[in-house]
């Protein structure tokens, strides 16, 4: 079990994107995940400290910018502002951005280099065997495919390349039976099962001494003592996570944040953060994260993963225009089991929206509201004291918060986002049923009290919106008047506050919160807002 939400600092990262095409939606994925988590744990009352960045060496960045005739660092620029943009784009609430071409992080990089150097876990010798460019990776014989032609492939279908020159090495055998006796005694520091069970595997087959430096290209962290060389990509690329809390200066935000609460990351590169990262740590004497969580891939439509050397890759920036930021969000974290495959369509995206977002939770905040507005003059309806309190709905409202809590903390977002829902269902279910527009002729504190009980259960509904779909939560809230410095209180008392502020409130006749789309290849917007599909007869009549 992850820890249970408390004032103790929180630190998540996602790992750092690699540059060399635009960004697609398996990085937004990624960082939608990483911010509803950040998210929720400031809810909490955490202090949460939330890292990305870019990753901008290794020869892969070299080709590239070869390839389309600019200079590497343009081009490094150029590519990491675009993920930059698109984490912005998508309400992505990071702390630090972080930059593997700063000179912060080559000091850093440097830093936990000569501590495992000091260690004596470092060695010069001759590196032959399998390399994938692709995968900026050295894999064995025994982890190869054969593709068509008898092509050599890497675990993850990439071509490797066989590769002999000068090469420092780690001491990567030494810390086998340490690594294995990690996994067992923190049984939850990789997640899910099914990627620790991989891992274990892996190191119980037996580890070979791990090359870290390259000296077939001079675009990365020089080597101290060996200017020649640079450091393999993935001991520059896991050291970003020090780099952005100071190291290797120990005091501040690294004696406050480190070690890292979670690492999330794609379960292609598992295992760099569940044994190379680790082993780098213990050679250089520091604390090991807490949690590697590697989720699964965000497939296209033919059901293959999404990459850049494929050309199957979708724009996040493109369907944020086309669908909303807060659609797109509540899609990608509500349609998948966190951890296992998800898919992609444009259908997929306009039904989760319309039944979800628009007819369940936008039109219920619309059609409360509204009517409120227009058959009340606005004026905030009262709890009776003279009826009792609707506990079955509460109880309800209660067990879909407890399932949220719940599901956070697992990081089960699936389930988060859907005990959203599931309120939001039971909402709808008990406002139909005391149908208050039409009680209000013959009972108007039954319907005032239907009412205010439904504005109740709307603010706690939006709060726990708040990290999934965080814009359209807070401009319900704002509908709902729940004061700002109040939507931090997850465990606020709604129903009391309420009661002493309904007196001084009036609601307007809102706009409609969320727009709903035509389910067709084309999208295109429906142009009846979802006002009209909410007023019914009874509503007008009265």
């Amino acid at each position: 079990m992850p820890e249970s939400p408390s004032a103790a600092p929180y630190y998540i990262t996602t790992a750092i994107s690699y540059p060399n095409g635009k960004p697609h939606i398996g990085h937004a994925y990624e960082a939608i995940a990483a911010d509803a988590i950040a998210r929720f744990h400031r809810l909490s009352g955490r202090d949460v400290r939330f890292q990305t960045g870019t990753d901008e060496h290794g020869l892969k960045m070299v080709q590239t910018a070869r390839d389309k005739g600019v200079d590497v660092r343009d081009l490094c620029r150029d590519m990491s502002d675009q993920f930059q943009a698109m984490c912005d784009k998508l309400n992505i609430s990071y702390d630090h951005f972080q930059r593997t071409t700063d000179p912060a992080h080559h000091r850093a990089s440097i830093a936990i280099w000569d501590a495992m150097k000091a260690n004596g876990d470092l060695y010069l010798d001759r590196y032959e065997g399998w390399y994938s460019v692709r995968d900026e990776a050295f894999y064995e014989d025994k982890e190869l495919k054969e593709g068509e032609g008898g092509v050599k492939l890497s675990p993850q279908d990439t071509p490797v390349e066989w590769t002999v020159e000068e090469s420092w090495f780690f001491k990567l055998s030494k810390y086998e039976n340490s690594l294995l006796e990690l996994y067992e005694k923190q049984p939850d520091f990789i997640r899910p099962d099914t990627r620790r069970n991989e891992v274990v595997r892996f190191v119980e087959g037996g580890l070979r001494d791990l090359s870290i430096s390259r000296t077939s290209f001079d675009w990365g962290v020089k080597v101290p003592g060996s200017p020649d060389h640079v450091m393999y990509v993935w001991v520059d690329a896991l050291t970003n996570y020090l780099t952005g809390l100071g190291y290797p200066d120990m005091t501040g935000d690294m004696a406050k944040y480190w070690p890292a609460n979670l690492h999330l990351i794609g379960k292609d590169i598992v295992r760099f953060h569940a044994v190379y990262w680790p082993a780098f740590l213990m050679s250089a004497g520091l604390p090991l994260p807490k949690q590697v969580f590697g989720h699964g891939f965000l497939l296209a439509r033919g059901g293959e993963k999404m990459s850049k050397s494929l050309g199957n890759v979708v724009d996040p920036i493109e369907l944020a225009d086309m669908f909303g930021v807060d659609t797109l969000r509540f899609f990608l974290l509500e349609s998948t089991t966190f951890g296992a495959d998800g898919s992609y369509s444009e259908d997929a995206i306009v039904d989760s929206n319309n039944a979800r977002l628009a007819a369940t939770y936008g039109n219920l905040v619309q059609r409360i509201i509204a009517f409120i507005a227009r058959k009340m003059n606005g004026r905030a309806p009262l709890f009776s004291d003279d009826l009792q309190e609707d506990e079955m709905l509460f109880a309800e409202i209660a067990q879909s918060f407890a399932h949220w809590h719940t599901a956070f903390g697992n990081y089960e977002l699936q389930r988060a986002a859907s005990a959203c829902m599931s309120a939001s269902f039971a909402l709808n279910k008990y406002v139909d049923t005391v149908a208050p527009w039409k009680a209000i002729k013959v009972d108007r504190d039954r319907a005032e009290h239907t009412l205010a009980t439904a504005i109740c259960a709307l603010i706690r509904i939006s709060i726990m919106l708040l990290p999934i779909a965080p814009d359209l939560a807070e401009r319900a809230l704002d509908v709902l008047q729940l004061p700002k410095p109040l939507r931090k209180q997850p465990l606020l008392d709604v129903w009391d506050w309420y009661r002493n502020a309904a007196p001084g409130l009036e609601y307007e006749d809102p706009t409609p919160l969320v727009t709903t789309f035509a389910r067709s290849s084309g999208v295109s917007l429906i142009q009846t807002s979802v006002t009209a599909m909410t007023v019914s007869n009874d509503d007008k009549s009265t």
